[in-house]
């Protein structure tokens, strides 16, 4: 009999050697997606017409991220385990939308990878609490735990805010 059929699928995913092992794979598969690779790890033929989908493999588990847009953007990460979905998280979020110019907006999403790549397991949902670098400043707040959470993520220069973006998700019953 199976790990999940013994133990019961609701038991496995609430152990705590199960959770940090899930926040230890979110951590990987986030550093070997966006943040490290930026689009060079969108697959080829994504699921969803007009979608950048970046995915990352460490058996058992599984990480998709399925996205759209740029300036403005909406999208949806999924972790599995055994080809069962455990956990999501969706957001939403970008620059301001007087941000038009697009050397500002590579500098921010360059600026945004770097500030993702701070993720931690005791933080695995984006980057860390605080980051700054070339004038910009990183502000991740993140209320909650991994089988359920809610947070923001800001941008800003100079005071202004350059970027905002709103995220929740949790463990799948």
């Amino acid at each position: 009999m199976d790990q999940f059929a013994a133990e019961g699928w609701n038991e496995l995913i609430s152990h705590p050697d199960t959770l940090s092992d899930l926040a230890a794979f979110l951590v990987e598969a986030k550093r070997r997606t966006y943040a490290g690779l930026d689009d060079d790890a969108t697959i080829a033929a994504p699921l969803l017409a007009g979608s950048k989908q970046l995915e990352h493999r460490a058996p058992p588990y599984a990480y998709r991220d399925i996205y759209f847009g740029m300036e403005f953007f909406v999208g949806q990460e999924t972790v599995s385990r055994d080809d069962k979905i455990i956990w999501s998280m969706c957001y939403s979020g970008g620059a301001r939308s007087d941000v038009r110019d697009h050397d500002t907006l590579l500098r921010i999403y360059k600026f945004l990878r770097q500030a993702l790549l701070g993720v931690s397991v005791e933080l695995p949902y984006r980057g860390p609490t605080a980051f700054a670098a070339d004038g910009m400043t990183y502000r991740n707040e993140a209320t909650g735990s991994l089988d359920r959470f809610h947070g923001v993520e800001v941008i800003a220069q100079g005071g202004g805010i350059l970027y905002e973006l709103r995220y929740s998700g949790g463990l799948v019953r």
